[in-house]
């Protein structure tokens, strides 16, 4: 049976920017995980150095989004839990806001430099978009750069259109034209990582040619390692873990860029004498059913949906159930349910890097279905009711649901014995409702199924 959450211990809050607050660590966290640092200047396979611009009143403005805040939520069932949100950008609600920050800062430094225009180009499920887009208005309305300097091709898929926000981007026309937002029309999210690098891939040397400018696929794992870093940093500052019960860290991932930044903050951390080895926190995974692959990936050391437990459909209530794995969902609407399609990524690579942490640190991964979200939505509801990221009365309002499956996952696991009794950090990646936002619509963007509809949509400016 669910015990409800004791009164919280506190409601202390502490705040700070992920960015601003650590920018002197760039530098080192840059050297832990960037094999080589510098430009690669060519048009095929472009990249902008690890170089960011110096601090002044307009690069303060600019990265001001970067806002974090740790908040504490009272216990449940004797493990207190904290939640480090990550959603205090209101022109995204996620955590992309950090990486992408960093990653048109880079950009920006680089046109600086060398005078060379430079136009992003990236796949996305719709997040990681919205935050880049963001990033390069945040950029142009902070006189960063100038709108035929600083550009960004997004494509996504058609199924996370609902997800995907009116800007400046959209409403100005000539801004719309020279930023323009792609819809893949597929059966297959996915399909955006590989038509966006081949269309780079095709077309770096005409675009080079024809505008003296770069495209840059940004989707690097080191992009978002090196922003991630900063959430280890912010910990340290704020509620240091080097004395007490051993913590866990939960959060919904799809490739765990982000559980994979905060270890490597830690790395950092221990590198330099400012926190102990053995205080490292484990890691909890939270996925869907859709995208199980890194809960399958850590479990049995494989991708194949074999390993899932057999269910079984309860006539009276509709619902698949099942009661043998404690990792999976106990009942389910759909066996391969898209509870939210952020989480889209089959097969990451990252697998093997976060398997070999939760073995080191110990930890555990757990997917979660739709039907055990709304049912622990009350309670998630009540626990997050005096923080920054309070949900919506309405569950079918919520359109990001990263939040509310990273603490279904933590209740799940504390109910099933999955975790230890140390505390549990939550890692609020992203929350947001329909009324946040306006969402896109047909003719704020161009559907495309190939690489020359993509080409077509990009030189039409």
């Amino acid at each position: 049976m669910t015990s409800p959450p004791l009164p919280a211990t506190g409601t202390e809050t502490a705040a700070g920017n992920l960015i601003l607050d650590h920018y002197e660590r760039l530098s080192a966290v840059v050297a832990a995980c960037v094999t080589d640092p510098s430009s690669r200047p060519e048009a095929e396979g472009f990249r902008p150095a690890f170089a960011f611009p110096a601090l002044d009143s307009a690069t303060r403005a600019y990265y001001s989004a970067a806002t974090a805040r740790w908040q504490h939520l009272g216990e449940y069932r004797g493990r207190p839990l904290t939640l480090l949100d990550l959603t205090g950008n209101p022109a995204t609600g996620t955590t992309k806001t950090f990486a992408s920050l960093l990653i048109v800062a880079r950009a920006v430094e680089h046109i600086r430099r060398t005078g060379t225009p430079v136009m992003l180009c990236t796949p996305t499920s719709g997040n990681k978009g919205t935050a880049l887009r963001d990033a390069v208005l945040r950029a142009l309305e902070a006189g960063l750069a100038e709108p035929h300097e600083l550009r960004i091709t997004t494509l996504a898929p058609l199924s996370s259109r609902a997800k995907l926000r009116r800007s400046r981007l959209s409403a100005d026309s000539e801004l719309q034209a020279l930023n323009p937002l792609l819809l893949l029309d597929s059966e297959r999210p996915e399909d955006v990582k590989p038509l966006a690098r081949a269309f780079a891939d095709a077309h770096a040397q005409a675009w080079a040619r024809d505008t003296g400018g770069r495209l840059w696929f940004s989707l690097e794992l080191e992009n978002y390692l090196v922003a991630d870093a900063a959430r280890a940093f912010f910990e340290n500052r704020v509620d240091p873990c080097d004395h007490g019960p051993k913590r866990l860290h939960a959060h919904a991932v799809s490739s765990a860029f982000g559980l994979l930044g905060y270890h490597l903050g830690r790395a950092v951390l221990e590198e330099s004498g400012e926190s102990l080895p053995e205080s490292r926190p484990a890691s909890l995974l939270v996925q869907h059913l859709n995208t199980p692959d890194m809960v399958l990936s850590w479990k049995y050391g494989s991708f194949d949906r074999s390993h899932l437990p057999g269910y079984t459909l309860d006539p009276a209530t509709g619902l698949h159930v099942q009661h043998e794995d404690p990792a999976f969902p106990q009942t389910v609407h759909r066996l391969d349910e898209v509870l939210d399609p952020t989480f889209y990524t089959h097969r990451p690579a990252t697998s093997p890097a976060m398997n070999e942490l939760i073995g080191r640190h110990g930890g555990a991964g757990i997917v979660v279905s739709l039907q055990e979200c709304l049912e622990r939505y009350p309670l998630i509801s009540g626990l997050l009711a005096d923080t920054s990221a309070r949900l919506p009365g309405d569950p079918r309002t919520l359109t990001e649901w990263s939040l509310v499956m990273a603490l279904t996952g933590v209740l799940n696991s504390v109910d099933r014995d999955l975790i230890g009794d140390g505390p549990v950090i939550i890692h609020g990646s992203g929350t947001y409702a329909r009324d946040d936002y306006v969402a896109v619509d047909a003719a704020d963007y161009h559907v495309v199924r190939s690489v020359e509809d993509v080409a077509a949509a990009v030189w039409k400016r």
